[in-house]
């Protein structure tokens, strides 16, 4: 039969613990998973609308500057009209520029580009221009109604270099002549100073761009120039307006009313990934939190109503297992129905297989009886026959004395054999009763053959079934040296075994003429006894039956040289009669 190998195995506890933790760690992994794919998702919705808002205020202001500067631009032109020289022009002018601070310079140009007229800021207007950056020929002319120009520095005055945006359209104003531009030259830093302010998140940003997406401010300004920072102005021109998310940037753009500018707001999705770790991460933990209050108090539950009852029931098992007979068991206490009707079921299980027990020994103690008493009725009536024929004869000889103790050995023979009904006699004993049946067989073979004995006198109290080695004897006599010429030699021999200090070995020995492996391996199969006696066989067999399967004879014998039969018996003491 294959052996099985030994399988891993683990309690009913761990198991209920380790579906409790599963189980809550699946809820709440799955909680997360829905919450975190759904706040993630809120939070880009958030960030999308947020900057949308925030680009929607930022152009509303710069229309409302962008208007404004439209408005007094052509109040600018109005007054022109009612001019009638242009020194005049030029007083109304300087008043309106220090009252409105935004406003830095006023300026007429012919349609080449030469100064008619330039009035503001207070400063003295330079005798030598070496370029004026307010003024855009090819801008100029292809504007519609109004020409705007990117921020730039104006270079009309002296002492001061201001960044400014250009703001200018066409007049035929009589004073100044056909196809004059007239110029306001705004100051930039209000438009600036509200861009640097809008935040788009915690690290996003605005910046103005022209219709072909080149910047007009950026809050970076200069990071931008010394190349440490760069837009992709490519791709943001590329983008019509509205929110547009790529590679983790999320991407406004609004164009003012007029067309000419864009507002650009950029925020960054890492932002929302930092902040939903950390509304996750306190997720998770509220979450386990709570899986685990919710587990521990399922688990508090089902110990007290599973896992109590049945470790009770398995301890029940293990005691049973232990001491059968003294075992006593009472369950009914479990409220779990399945619990309950194991327990009902061990308990019944119980009383029937102390029920069966009780009846296998009766069964087998009269077994065995019936055994020993089949066993011990075998010995040969013609051995006793034979006996009481030589007694006989040598009474009529006159031998009396040879007579008397050759009926003394008869006697303690079945003296021995008798044993007041026990199976278990000690070793001392059962040796008398192998050297009296000796004495009784050295009257019929005279001279045929002589014995010793070698034992242990330590051993001789410990107990063996009677009647075990005068048939190995009889054996002995009848196979081993009953057809030899010569004088055969018989010894018994008591010892502790080797291998084991808790065995005894019984060896029988003779110079006979031996037996082949075969004969040796039949002779525990087959009784063997010519005489009709206990035989070998059936010694072994009840040696086995009183002591098991380890217990028994082994027979070494070689033809022409001999046989040794060996019986293995356990050390038992004679207290310990009663147990077996």
């Amino acid at each position: 039969m294959k052996k099985r190998g030994r399988r891993f195995s683990f309690s009913l506890s761990a198991l209920n613990l380790l579906s409790v933790i599963t189980a809550s760690v699946a809820a709440a992994a799955v909680c997360i998973a829905v919450f975190a794919s759904v706040y993630s998702r809120s939070l880009l919705r958030d960030a999308q609308v947020n900057s949308e808002q925030s680009v929607s205020q930022t152009l509303a202001a710069i229309n409302n500057y962008l208007d404004s500067m439209r408005e007094r631009l052509i109040t600018i032109g109005e007054t022109a009209k009612k001019c009638e020289t242009a020194q005049e022009f030029d007083t109304k002018i300087s008043a309106l520029t220090q009252i409105q601070s935004d406003i830095y310079a006023v300026a007429v140009y012919s349609n080449n580009g030469d100064i008619i007229s330039c009035t503001g800021s207070g400063n003295t207007i330079k005798n030598y221009i070496y370029k004026n950056l307010s003024f855009d020929k090819t801008l100029f002319e292809s504007a519609k109604d109004f020409a705007l120009s990117s921020p730039h520095v104006q270079t009309l005055f002296d002492g001061e270099y201001p960044w400014v945006v250009t703001l200018a359209f066409k007049t035929d104003n009589p004073v100044f002549g056909n196809g004059v531009y007239i110029a306001i030259d705004f100051r930039f830093s209000q438009i600036a100073k509200f861009i640097d302010g809008v935040g788009v998140g915690r690290h996003g940003y605005c910046f103005i761009t022209d219709k072909s997406g080149n910047i007009v401010y950026h809050p970076q300004q200069q990071v931008l120039f010394s190349g440490l920072k760069a837009e992709n102005t490519d791709y943001i021109s590329s983008l019509g307006d509205g929110v547009h998310t790529e590679k983790g940037v999320i991407y406004t753009l609004n164009t003012t009313s007029d067309g000419l500018w864009r507002v650009v707001g950029i925020s960054f999705t890492d932002e929302l990934a930092v902040e939903g770790r950390t509304q996750i991460i306190m997720s998770i933990a509220i979450s386990f939190f709570c899986c685990a209050a919710v587990a521990l108090i399922v688990l508090l539950v089902y110990q007290k109503q599973v896992n109590v009852p049945v470790r009770s029931l398995m301890r029940a098992m293990k005691a049973f297992e232990r001491n059968t007979d003294e075992f006593k068991f009472s369950g009914g206490g479990e409220t779990v129905k399945e619990l309950k009707v194991l327990s009902d079921s061990f308990e019944h299980m119980t009383v029937r297989i102390k029920e069966l027990m009780e009846r296998v020994r009766r069964e087998e103690t009269e077994l065995r009886k019936t055994e020993l008493r089949a066993l011990q009725a075998q010995i040969n009536p013609h051995f006793l026959y034979n006996t009481l024929d030589s007694i006989q004869w040598m009474c009529e000889q006159g031998k009396t004395e040879e007579a008397s103790k050759m009926t003394l050995a008869l006697a303690k023979l079945f003296r021995i054999s008798i044993s007041r009904g026990h199976e278990l006699i000690t070793i001392k004993d059962e040796l008398k009763h192998a050297e009296s049946y000796l004495i009784i067989q050295s009257f019929r073979y005279r001279n045929r053959f002589t014995y010793s004995f070698d034992t242990d006198k330590s051993l001789e109290n410990y107990l063996c079934n009677k009647i075990t080695v005068q048939p190995l004897i009889e054996n002995a006599i009848y196979h081993g040296i009953g057809g030899m010429a010569d004088v055969g030699e018989i010894k018994i021999t008591v010892k502790q075994a080797d291998d084991c200090e808790n065995d005894i070995l019984i060896i029988v020995e003779d110079n006979g003429v031996g037996m082949t492996e075969e004969q040796c391996s039949k002779i525990l199969k087959k009784e063997r006894s010519d005489s009709g006696g206990i035989g070998v066989k059936n010694v072994n067999d009840r040696l086995k039956i009183y002591f098991g399967e380890k217990y028994g004879i082994s027979i070494k014998s070689e033809l022409d040289v001999g046989t040794a039969v060996t019986v293995r018996i356990p050390k038992i003491e004679q207290e310990a009669e009663n147990e077996l």
